[in-house]
């Protein structure tokens, strides 16, 4: 079965902002048998786990790609390079193991695909993509968030 890339978080890798996981038993059981590659965009782009919490400002993760808008933490600190590092990361890793399809986090600002908080870390939720998402998407990487994380 071909191998597919995982949020480390969803793996059970305290790798999160707030240093906690999102492992499930329902997920561990979905992917029984499958090669899993897990990584953790954030922690690769260099960030530390905890962090402050960050969400995109002015776009979503495809308009970071484009660099017209970024990610920012709460305190209003930049760490769009980190992200994008990240992201870049998380691609040469799927590529090198053969992953055509990613299982990532929803809402996250890295792995999030379809809605992601708009940065007003109010809890709100807009249409788009985080900056992994949308680099593996660009790169034929087929991405899925995974269901009640």
């Amino acid at each position: 079965m071909e191998p597919i890339l995982v949020s480390a978080c969803l793996r059970g890798v305290p790798c999160r902002y707030d240093g906690r996981d999102k492992a499930s038993p329902e997920l561990d059981a979905a992917l029984a048998g499958r090669d899993v590659v897990s990584f953790c965009p954030e922690a690769a782009g260099g960030l530390p786990t905890p962090r402050r919490p960050a969400e995109l400002s002015g776009g979503d993760g495809h308009a970071v790609l484009d660099g017209t808008a970024r990610v920012v933490e709460d305190t209003g600190r930049d760490v769009t390079a980190a992200f994008v590092d990240g992201a870049h990361r998380a691609l040469a890793a799927a590529r090198h193991a053969g992953c055509t399809r990613a299982l990532l986090m929803p809402r996250s600002p890295s792995c999030g695909r379809g809605s992601v908080y708009d940065g007003s870390f109010a809890g709100e939720l807009v249409a788009g993509d985080g900056v992994t998402a949308a680099l593996l998407e660009r790169h034929g990487v087929t991405v899925r968030v995974a269901p009640g994380a």
